[in-house]
């Protein structure tokens, strides 16, 4: 320990910068530890139940996570000497003063401090840089505290690299923003340091966000729209610049985004599932049927590939394949109130007394992360938007509101998902709230029904597609349903929840509303959670698909199949009718060529013991013995029919979308295509088989 302390002396008096903790050992190097907060040694990045935590450098920082939020505890640093301008370091967390803070000590006397940005529900995990100046400290003897003394939401702090140095090691930058232009161009590349970037109209924020600015080449450039902010006087503010940083000279206000013109033509881009022009995208939010145009919302982060700036993105279509992306429909009002999940109504029964007979106004719920769940109202078909009075409408433990109107009793209802807190002992309580309203202001809560984790649905099916004979659907995030009546406040389940689906890239799906009757569908999209290494967006969407709700034996399930209007991207026909298939021979299918499949396949397995398909070199197979099928890793039970296997399969770029036996199997798998690996091939294995029926469409694009 002497000898440590030693070269640190000696470290002290060196020229330049000295980084005095950076936190990379095994341990606390001297550090006085207590409580159980911060461990015995450095944390390595994210801890158990914690968002992903960046920002810090190397390996190592302090996070005072250990335990969850209810830990306590304090760090003491050793004895340091005051011989530089300034104290920097990366912090992030917490924010409250008075138990989250880390602290300058000379003399045993607090002279300096420093606490996290977050004190509100959502917020970030980054870590950013502050400073203290040391002009009246210079030459002093000093320590530095890290205190945890919060128990709450936020009740911790991360702490890295405390360093002193004669130049900050990053700086602040302002430039005046042409709002003339449409796009304002951010240099972009994954891995490089979050930074904070302000935009500012006077003293009012209009837009704040974190993003990944290039340090080097861009992999793209994610945009800002200046269409809504024209008409005062903009500047753009990074105030925690790096030296080393080169975005500032790439930024490029332009009547396009760069890189535009290869918008949907990029290599692993999905060709006929949604997913938006840049950024990430994850829940499918605000599904709603207007005056001819589907809406599909989602949750949106227009800077990054990765979660994070939560917005919510607005796309359009007239058939549910070809969509127009729209300008983000709902901002952030601060940054840290993000705008999380929610869902979209029509006011048929006029509540707002907004909007008009031949143009009804749009409602539309959402999770406000600072606030609670929150209401606002469009009058011109969801491209702007405008908060309701006496907002937030419901404060709970909850987020992510399913809004809808329950005829029977003429009143407004809120589906959302609820935590309640346990007495002692008990578990916490998961559950989807239903909340009810006569004029979206007052709301009471109805019931509760447990068992449920995020994303509420609640929806009513016909039974056999029969309208004398309805049921009520209720599920969460992950597609578990059940089936039941439903009273305008409580809902009465009939039977146990059951399985939807069993793919790995489905989540948090939600259905349209207000359909026509004339259509008569339930429509339902999800979060399709695929991973698409190396592009300028993140995610996509699942293909829509329409739902019914069938008898079988088993009892009431739900069903699944793709809309109708995947027709519409049709091009080359190939099929296969009454053809042997034994094991060795060649490969019927060879001609169909191409990435992008909707195929119908109807096969009697005869003596074979698997059967299947290789879909651009991903395997479907039917084992015949254990009644398994097989889809790119992912596994399903299914029973043959008749000793047939039939199957409906979608192709796209990053998935394959299977349906068994009318839909009641769904298999919905993240498969992104390999690069020049195309094509199908048809097999079967330990015994012959017959091809029934197969047919292959070839599809088109819809970004054409």
């Amino acid at each position: 320990m002497l000898l440590a302390a030693c070269l640190g002396w000696v470290l002290l008096n060196a020229p330049g910068d000295l980084v005095l903790f950076d936190f990379e050992g095994d341990d606390y190097a001297g550090w006085a530890v207590r409580g159980t907060a911060c461990g015995s040694g450095p944390a390595r990045g994210t801890l158990p139940g914690q968002m992903v935590v960046s920002g810090f450098r190397g390996r190592g920082l302090v996070n005072s996570f250990r335990g969850g939020d209810a830990s306590t505890g304090e760090l003491l640093s050793p004895a340091l000497k005051l011989e530089r301008r300034y104290l920097a370091f990366l912090i992030g967390g917490g924010q409250d003063p008075a138990r989250l803070a880390l602290e300058l000590l000379v003399d045993g006397q607090v002279v300096r401090t420093a606490t996290g940005p977050n004190d509100r529900p959502g917020g970030s995990e980054r870590l950013h840089w502050e400073h203290w100046e040391l002009a009246d400290l210079q030459g002093r003897e000093a320590r530095v505290r890290i205190r945890d003394a919060a128990t709450g939401g936020w009740g911790h702090l991360n702490v890295d690299h405390l360093m002193l140095c004669e130049e900050l090691p990053v700086s602040t930058r302002r430039r005046p923003v042409d709002t003339a232009r449409r796009y304002l161009n951010l240099p972009y590349a994954p891995g490089a340091p979050l930074q904070r970037v302000v935009l500012r109209q006077g003293e009012t924020v209009v837009r704040e966000f974190e993003m990944e600015l290039a340090t080097g080449e861009p992999l793209c450039y994610m945009f800002v729209d200046l269409a809504p902010l024209r008409g005062a006087a903009t500047e753009l503010v990074i105030a925690d610049y790096p030296a080393d940083c080169t975005a500032w000279e790439q930024i490029v206000e332009a009547d396009q985004i760069v890189g535009g013109e290869q918008l949907y033509r990029e290599p692993l881009r999905p060709q006929f599932h949604f997913s938006s022009r840049r950024g990430w995208n994850n829940d499918p939010n605000g599904l709603v049927y207007l005056q001819g145009e589907w809406h599909l919302f989602y949750q949106h982060n227009p800077y990054g590939t990765g979660w994070g700036n939560m917005h919510w993105g607005h796309a359009v279509s007239g058939d549910l394949v070809h969509w127009r992306e729209l300008p983000i429909a709902l901002y952030p009002q601060r940054f840290g109130d993000w705008v999380f999940s929610g869902s979209a109504a029509v006011d048929t029964p006029h509540t707002t007394g907004l909007g008009t007979p031949g143009q009804p106004a749009l409602l539309a719920a959402y999770t406000s992360t600072g606030r609670g769940e929150c209401l606002v109202v469009s009058v011109d078909r969801g491209r702007t938007w405008r908060e309701l009075p006496d907002q937030p409408a419901v404060r709970h433990q909850g987020r992510d509101p399913r809004l809808l109107w329950h005829a029977p009793t003429q009143r407004w209802v809120m589906a959302v998902y609820d935590e309640v807190k346990p007495e002692s002992g008990d578990a916490l309580r998961q559950c989807i709230a239903f909340y009810t309203s006569a004029d979206l202001r007052a709301w009471e809560l109805g019931s509760r029904i447990d068992g449920y984790y995020e994303c509420p649905e609640l929806f009513e099916l016909p039974v056999d597609g029969e309208p004398g004979e309805r049921r009520w659907v209720v599920y969460g995030a992950n597609g578990s349903y059940q089936v039941g009546a439903f009273d305008g406040r409580t809902f009465t389940p009939e039977a146990p929840q059951q399985r939807f689906h069993h793919g790995n890239c489905y989540y948090a799906s939600q259905t349209f509303s207000d359909v026509p009757a004339a259509d008569g569908r339930r429509v339902q999209i999800a979060w399709g959670q695929v991973t698409f290494p190396g592009a300028p967006w993140g995610q996509q969407m699942t293909f829509p698909v329409s739902l019914t709700l069938r008898r079988t034996a088993a009892g009431l399930r739900l069903q699944a199949a793709p809309v109708a209007e995947i027709a519409s991207l049709r091009s080359r026909r190939h099929n296969l009718t009454n053809l042997p298939l034994a094991p060795g021979d060649a490969n019927p299918l060879a001609a169909a060529q191409g990435e992008l499949f909707d195929l119908t396949l109807d096969i009697a397995v005869g003596t074979a013991r698997q059967v299947g398909l290789a879909v651009r070199g991903v395997p479907l197979l039917y084992d015949v013995p254990s009644g398994e099928l097989q889809l790119a890793g992912l596994k399903a039970p299914l029973a043959l029919r008749d000793g047939r296997l039939q199957l409906r399969l979608l192709a796209d770029r990053g998935s394959l979308e299977l349906f068994a036996s009318d839909g009641s199997l769904y298999l919905p798998a993240a498969a992104v295509a390999a690069e020049h690996v195309t094509g199908l091939s048809l097999f079967a294995r330990g015994g012959a088989a017959r091809v029934v029926d197969v047919t292959v469409w070839e599809l088109k694009s819809a970004w054409e």
